[in-house]
């Protein structure tokens, strides 16, 4: 169980026998409770969202993926101006409780569109940007809020609170739409109760950093960018996520590798969230304890033996291959997510610790998205084998890369606390 404490940021080293130091703290509990009741709210939404546009408005797979598409990749720009807003005179709790209300206040859209393709849009607009606005500075409350040798720890137990949202989210959803016979304006209504309920947390419980005077000059995205290892942390974590295969891909080659039926489909997700669940919070402190870099690079090559097994020849348990797959898939993300974040907020100055974790957010969703994207165009030219191949080579040569571009414990951790 992890114990609340307000803590000073300048904290020292917890002992080798723990103590105060090693407590969590309450910020990020609060944000964490703040992160699983919207996650629940959000993910209602987005497992019955590709039902209710193509079976139930008649919409085309192609409209509903330009759609998705297009908000997403707008998310990742506005996550920019996000942690810029919130970096001017110290605005991080304000500029993050605005992403909240209004990734909640979307959900009220989507119930009151009728239909309305154009007020659909309008609302899943707002929910993409309410979410863009908030991961940087809510990330940054966490960094702000916590001793530095604790933040691979603080940002686990955030994850795996997230994680367990969204987990939550989508059970209550179907579940939802079971009881009440397919009624999609049911889900939107208790989706809204719910996303009301995290803005209400959030002001309640989420306090505003310690003033301090690098806060309260106006600052720049890109001064973040004069910190060396930032830069080396930016350009790593750019060039792994270029060799990264959507996980939509891997459950589909899954599927069709395995020939799992359809009916099963929406379970691989939950498989892995279910993973990354539990190694969230032991992958944070084994990140404090032994230094960020590795377990991010080791977070990664989990992910290479994804493609690995989707690489084996079919044939055997259909669990035996599943099985591993998601736990490996939740390996990753449990020691690159939160870990990442850890590794760069040291290198950021407090006053632009916003900004530029929403840079190199932004920089990571793209070159995800454009890793994504090539392998769907190597998978349409070349096959899913070939393609699969060339994510792994690709993946193999990012590693190295990542390997001699990341700082050492020395430029970009903290200290470690020694025995």
């Amino acid at each position: 169980m992890y114990l609340a404490t307000t803590g000073r940021r300048d904290a020292p080293p917890p002992s080798a026998t723990g103590g105060p130091g090693r407590r969590v703290p309450a910020t990020v509990l609060a944000l964490g409770t703040v992160s699983l009741v919207t996650d629940v709210s959000s993910e209602m939404v987005t497992a019955v969202l590709p039902l209710y546009l193509v079976v139930g408005l008649g919409l085309s797979p192609l409209q509903f993926g330009f759609l998705d598409g297009l908000f997403n990749g707008a998310a990742a720009v506005v996550r920019l101006l996000g942690g810029h807003a919130a970096d001017r005179g110290g605005r991080h709790r304000r500029v993050a409780g605005l992403g909240y209300a209004l990734s909640a206040c979307s959900r009220l859209g989507l119930l009151l569109a009728g239909g309305a393709a154009g007020q659909i849009a309008t609302a899943l607009a707002v929910d993409r940007v309410g979410n863009g606005i908030r991961t940087a500075p809510r990330d940054a409350l966490i960094t702000l809020s916590s001793p530095p040798h604790l933040l691979g720890r603080a940002f686990g137990v955030h994850r795996a609170m997230d994680t367990t949202g969204a987990l939550l989210g989508p059970l209550a959803a179907f579940a939802l739409l079971w009881a009440t016979a397919d009624a999609y304006d049911a889900v939107f209504v208790v989706s809204f109760c719910t996303g009301l309920l995290g803005v209400l947390l959030f002001v309640l419980y989420v306090p505003a950093p310690p003033a301090e005077p690098s806060t309260r000059r106006r600052t720049n995205p890109l001064e973040a960018l004069r910190s060396t290892a930032f830069r080396r942390i930016l350009c790593a974590a750019a060039l792994l996520g270029g060799a990264t295969v959507g996980d939509s891909f891997v459950y589909l080659l899954l599927q069709r590798g395995l020939d799992i039926p359809v009916g099963w489909f929406p379970l691989l997700p939950l498989g892995s969230a279910a993973a990354y669940l539990l190694l969230a919070i032991p992958a944070g402190r084994t990140a404090d304890r032994v230094g960020r870099r590795l377990p991010f690079l080791y977070g990664h090559v989990a992910l290479l033996g994804v493609y690995a097994l989707l690489l084996l020849p079919a044939g055997g348990p259909v669990l035996a291959v599943v099985a591993p797959v998601l736990i490996l898939l939740g390996v990753f993300y449990a020691a690159t997510d939160g870990v990442l974040m850890a590794l760069a907020a040291p290198a950021l100055p407090d006053g632009g610790r916003a900004g530029g974790l929403a840079l190199l957010q932004t920089a990571q969703a793209l070159t995800r998205l454009l890793g994504t994207a090539g392998f769907g165009a190597a998978w349409t030219v070349w096959g899913p084998g070939p393609a699969l191949w060339a994510a792994a080579a690709a993946l193999l040569v990012s590693l190295a890369g990542g390997w001699v571009l990341l700082p050492g414990t020395s430029i970009a951790d903290p200290e470690r606390p020694t025995a």
